[in-house]
């Protein structure tokens, strides 16, 4: 077989396999979503239940983080019923791509549990997300009215 003709082929391979490595970066991948922090902000309910999460514009600290809350009135709790700052109450950092990290407030000792998700739809009529450690666990939400 010709040397020239198979170092022409190996170059060609190289070039295609380089190719396809470049295309399948996320730096070169122009399809990533970008959100913004207005469409989530407001009262969100999941999935025709009684849970509730409201994501509001009050800081929370200099860090960046603001203030959201959640409630079950399945449950018997409504969001009238939260202690400020209390059980209920999380802090939340909104990316535009999509990385939302909560900091769920307690009232025992003042622990802090973090969770980070990660948003798959967002927009003024839904909001979508998963645990970003357990993909398996999902969240669907449909944005309210404010409720009498």
């Amino acid at each position: 077989m010709n040397v020239r003709f198979m170092i022409s082929n190996f170059r060609f391979l190289l070039l295609a396999v380089v190719g396809m490595a470049l295309a399948s970066c996320d730096m070169f991948n122009k399809n990533t979503p970008s959100y913004q922090l207005s469409d989530l902000q407001g009262l969100w309910q999941e999935n025709n239940t009684e849970h509730y999460v409201r994501f509001t514009t009050e800081q929370s600290d200099e860090t960046g983080y603001l203030y959201g809350r959640e409630w079950d009135e399945a449950e018997d709790v409504f969001e009238a019923d939260l202690k400020p700052k209390g059980n209920g109450w999380f802090k939340y950092l909104f990316e535009t791509s999509g990385s939302l990290t909560e900091i769920h407030l307690m009232d025992n000792g003042g622990a802090e549990i973090p969770k980070v998700y990660v948003v798959t739809k967002l927009n003024d009529t839904a909001l979508e997300y998963y645990e970003k450690e357990q993909k398996s666990v999902k969240f669907y939400f449909t944005k309210m009215v404010e409720k009498q």
